[in-house]
């Protein structure tokens, strides 16, 4: 990856949608794309066609592009991510963010499909991720792209607190529950042993999954202000040698409360 790549992909990008600018972008998880059938005047780009874009292969991600209005802003939303256990490098997963803040985009949602850790959680819970454990690879290790942020950025508060203020005021007045919580990130492609629910838990993880932090990274890294929410659609299985994860199912969840977060979502940009 290199800045030229990047910029071949945004020019490609500004000449599919007039140069239309948006403000905000948005990465859909497993089982969330549906949310992008509610932005009004889609204009949809298929990442095939996108210079030096990777392909989605992973259940649930259609690998679209799609830019329209949301909430009354310009947005971009990601109809399918990559993920490091697709076999892409981490350069290649985060890609697609650097394009995002060579077009000027200052805000980033991302979203997720993720398994319970805090045992409190059910399965269609939402919650806004505060922190993250990070298990995979750095996406900023090798040299370091000065075009966009420093060698070392801080990680203090990578998650905006301001947006998620304002992401409970708008559920409250939508009487939609939200949990908060810490989110662990994992390679994948297995799910978790029951062990590891347990280490992740120790570790202070109230939810895990195998995608969101190394885009979340690379945005930081950019300057970006981010907003995080993970879908819980599985739990950890200690009980039984029954196997209660799978990845269909685990779209199935996620689809069925895509329209809680298509609500909320779309109330919070509204706001900014």
């Amino acid at each position: 990856m290199n800045i030229l790549q990047i910029d071949e992909s945004a020019q490609y990008i500004l000449s599919q949608t007039g140069n239309c600018v948006p403000q905000i972008a948005i990465i859909l998880g497993s089982g969330l794309g549906p949310m992008a059938d509610c932005i009004e005047n889609p204009i949809t780009i298929p990442y095939k066609e996108i210079p030096h874009f990777m392909q989605s292969t992973a259940t649930g991600h259609k690998g679209n592009l799609i830019v329209g209005t949301l909430g009354g802003k310009k947005v971009m939303a990601m109809q399918g991510r990559f993920h490091y256990y697709e076999g892409y490098s981490m350069d290649q997963v985060t890609f697609p963010v650097r394009v995002m803040a060579r077009l000027g985009i200052k805000t980033l949602f991302v979203s997720n499909a993720a398994g319970a850790v805090n045992p409190s959680y059910r399965v269609g819970d939402m919650m806004i991720i505060t922190d993250h454990i990070n298990l995979m690879p750095n996406p900023l290790i090798g040299p370091n792209m000065e075009e966009f942020g420093t060698r070392f950025p801080d990680m203090t508060t990578v998650y905006s607190r301001r947006l998620r203020q304002v992401a409970h005021q708008q559920a409250d007045q939508m009487g939609i529950q939200l949990r908060e919580g810490v989110y662990v990130a994992g390679t994948g492609p297995t799910y978790e042993t029951p062990a590891e629910y347990r280490m992740y838990a120790i570790l202070g993880g109230d939810a895990a999954g195998m995608s969101t932090v190394p885009e979340v990274i690379v945005a930081r890294h950019c300057g970006m202000e981010i907003f995080g929410l993970s879908i819980i659609t599985n739990q950890s299985n200690d009980l039984s040698d029954h196997c209660l994860n799978d990845g269909n199912d685990v779209v199935i969840q996620a689809n069925r409360a895509a329209q809680n977060m298509t609500a909320l979502l779309r109330s919070i940009i509204s706001t900014l």
